[in-house]
């Protein structure tokens, strides 16, 4: 089953709308209860999502594959980085996550970064 954790860089807007169109998905936001804290670092993050078995959804296009990266040379996994594209409308990112989370394609994004909309 898929599951997101939302960065705390993407407004709220994210989870709430996800939710709204797809109740039963799991999508939780960093700083939520349960959640790594806001302001925690990337490497942390990318550790908590493999522990919980949560795809990371980010706009951190910059650091995030070098997170990634350094994450499997020790040897680590994690189901999945969504990266956003900048132009993308929150319209179409929704589109791409709902119909990833009905399919539940997880395998398809194990250690991975896509870049959302595909």
């Amino acid at each position: 089953m898929v599951r997101y954790l939302i960065d705390e860089n993407l407004p709220p807007s994210y989870q709430m709308q996800l939710l709204r169109r797809k109740p039963d998905i799991t999508v939780w936001a960093v700083g939520d209860p349960g959640t790594p804290p806001k302001g925690m670092l990337d490497p942390v993050i990318l550790e908590w999502c493999e522990q919980h078995d949560f795809i990371l959804i980010t706009n951190n296009r910059r650091s995030m594959p070098i997170h990634l990266v350094e994450h499997l040379d020790c040897g680590q996994h994690i189901p999945g980085i969504f990266a956003l594209r900048p132009k993308a409308s929150l319209g179409e990112i929704l589109d791409d996550l709902i119909l990833i989370a009905e399919v539940d394609a997880i395998a398809e994004f194990y250690d991975r970064i896509v870049y959302i909309p595909l």
